[in-house]
């Protein structure tokens, strides 16, 4: 019997190899097809199509194997220097007949960012090279690209209402007092509102005054930009009264929106390809409506980026977490090991650090900026480049630079820190039960989650949070050369838009990260076409594999595309986000924080899987 059971083994080891062999072998050839797509020698003639059906993000999140093999829908994202990198190629490349922006599903992106891709846009279309965009609903942002085409299309039974920064917030209170929670929260800053969900029923004035004055300024910068790129278009009537707008074309938005000059031509996919199609030329043999075009993504891959070079990117983007962490969210851990790795094996001579994140880990924070001092140490220059956020925690890397650039609609400062610690002595009194125990120090069995904290423990976390918010006063002062008095009064939490903290000295320089790379080479003294290195970890083969087979495979395919249900559909995934926020708060981890939670509606749509079935539980529970 034994004997059967060793041969049985044996042949369901075998098995179990050769299906392993199998699927190497599968995947492998897949990569490989996958791959040969990114060839320079397929991009033929025809028009440039960024299908933007995600956000513009500055780096995106690893695709996980297992989230494919498992069904898990994967959004797309689209990394910043990509799309500026294709949209600037193409403009000069005899290739390209033609840009054309399809944004029916757009995701989004800072307002930083957004002017950066304008800005591009406008370049190409300066230049002769015609630019189209098309959309059944342009979001704000949206037709903030479009607006720099030279022809804007739209489908007739489609339609654009602008809503403008702002908007409605969730405030926990109620909900985590009727489930018996505690937050205990710790904070330094009259401005630092990320923790005033928690503590309040609605707005604060200190906040409400803070959010109006940021929120102006991003309505009067969005609307500048449209202003220059397209000087026809009128869009106050839509800001201020939409009701009358819509209602003289007797509720067609559409209409509305071409009298106004927001579009040049209504037309169906099929209309707009037939457009294209004269300029960028066809296949007869495909169906009527189609083009030639030439995909987002072989056109990236057609041009790798060096390995090598004399001035490194070190990019801080997301979220920044203790430990380990893939792209897309900062690692204190792995940011840092990445710099020390480029230091080693790189011949470097200058430094830029991208800096796109919210915040978060104060020690994470530090961790990142030691080994950006450490570069320093070793004599390089150092240049920091604001993306569209680069707050809070994000702020706090940037204090290791020797200059830092912005754009006007960078998001930066935040200066303060706070912790949430949750108990739930209330929680567990609801259901009849109770904690209690013999205790040696007024710290033993604290933070005490059941039972709750006792006035020692918040003294001495008050105190802690107090220490860090000075050690940040400290850091800025130094850097940016100010009394500590000065940067206690630009801090306090604060949000500011970049052409402010200009004024207020938190940031050197207007430009993006060809403006900091430039200064870089400057300071070094290098040439001005000195190879850039970006300082990150290569996606292994399962990563790249699983990013390839997911360029198609979309998490909002479902996502309404006319105007009223877009804009309802945005409205949810700002919920899903915010009951994210509530679970997060009752699972997470404590610890002093410096990070701007509140700036998360300003950026792109990135509500997470895990936030949307959350969603998806509470209406169904409320029975919708």
């Amino acid at each position: 019997m034994k004997l059967v059971r060793a041969a049985w083994k044996l042949l369901v080891g075998i098995k179990d190899a050769l299906v392993l062999a199998a699927m190497l072998l599968f995947f492998g050839a897949l990569f490989a097809a996958l791959n040969s797509r990114a060839r320079p020698g397929t991009i033929r003639d025809g028009a440039l199509v960024l299908d933007l059906d995600g956000p513009i993000v500055e780096q995106p999140q690893e695709v996980a194997p297992l989230a494919l093999i498992s069904g898990q829908q994967i959004g797309n994202q689209y990394r910043l220097r990509d799309v500026l990198r294709a949209i600037d190629a193409a403009r000069t490349d005899a290739r390209v007949k033609a840009v054309v922006l399809d944004l029916d599903r757009f995701g989004g992106a800072y307002p930083a960012a957004l002017g950066e891709v304008q800005d591009a846009l406008v370049r190409v279309r300066a230049s002769g090279k015609p630019v189209l965009a098309y959309a059944t609903a342009y979001t704000d942002g949206g037709y903030r690209l479009a607006s720099a085409a030279s022809e804007v299309w739209m489908d007739p039974m489609g339609g654009i209402l602008f809503t403008g920064p702002g908007g409605s917030q969730l405030f926990y209170k109620g909900l985590i007092d009727r489930l018996g929670v505690n937050a205990h929260v710790y904070r330094v800053g009259r401005f630092k509102s990320a923790v005033e969900p928690y503590l309040r029923t609605d707005q604060s004035p200190d906040s409400r005054a803070a959010n109006e004055v940021l929120y102006a300024g991003l309505l009067d910068q969005w609307r500048d930009s449209i202003a220059r790129a397209r000087p026809r278009a009128q869009v106050q009537p839509l800001l201020t009264r939409p009701d009358l707008v819509v209602q003289s074309t007797a509720g067609d938005v559409a209409q509305a929106n071409l009298r106004a000059g927001l579009v040049d031509r209504l037309g169906d996919r099929v209309a707009f390809g037939k457009r294209v199609r004269q300029i960028a030329g066809f296949d007869r043999s495909k169906p009527v409506g189609t083009f030639n075009s030439i995909a987002y993504q072989a056109y990236v891959d057609a041009a790798p980026l060096p390995s090598k070079g004399r001035i490194g990117v070190l990019t801080v983007a997301g979220d920044i977490v203790e430990g380990e962490a893939g792209p897309g969210r900062a690692g204190g851990d792995t940011v840092s090991k990445l710099l020390y790795a480029g230091l080693a094996d790189q011949d470097l001579k200058a430094l830029v650090v991208r800096v796109d994140s919210p915040g978060g880990s104060v020690p994470a924070s530090e961790k990142i900026r030691q080994a950006v001092l450490a570069a320093k140490r070793r004599g390089l220059p150092v240049v920091i480049s604001m993306g569209g956020m680069a707050a809070s925690g994000g702020y706090w890397v940037s204090t290791a630079g020797d200059t830092i650039f912005a754009e006007p609609g960078t998001i930066t400062g935040s200066i303060g820190i706070f912790a949430v610690l949750p108990t739930f002595e209330g929680t567990l009194a609801k259901i009849g039960l109770s904690t209690d125990g013999v205790k040696t120090t007024p710290l033993s069995g604290q933070p005490d989650v059941l039972g709750g904290t006792n006035p020692v423990l918040d003294a001495v976390l008050q105190s802690s949070i107090e220490h860090g918010y000075r050690q940040f006063i400290a850091r800025v002062s130094q850097a940016r050369k100010l009394p500590p008095a000065r940067v206690d009064e630009i801090g306090q939490g604060r949000v500011w838009l970049g052409g402010t903290a200009h004024q207020l000295r938190l940031v050197d320089r207007f430009g993006g990260l060809d403006a900091a790379i430039a200064e870089a080479a400057r300071r070094a003294r290098l040439p001005a076409d000195a190879d850039v290195v970006w300082l990150e970890k290569k996606p292994g083969f399962a990563a790249e594999l699983a990013r390839r087979m997911a360029s198609g495979d979309r998490d909002d395919a479902n996502a309404p595309s006319d105007a009223i249900a877009r804009l309802a559909w945005m409205r949810q995934q700002a919920m899903a986000t915010a009951l994210g926020d509530v679970r997060r708060l009752l699972t997470g981890a404590s610890g002093a924080r410096a990070e701007c939670l509140e700036c998360a509606g300003l950026g792109p749509i990135r509500a997470s899987a895990e936030d949307r079935t959350l969603l998806q539980l509470v209406l169904a529970k409320v029975g919708l």
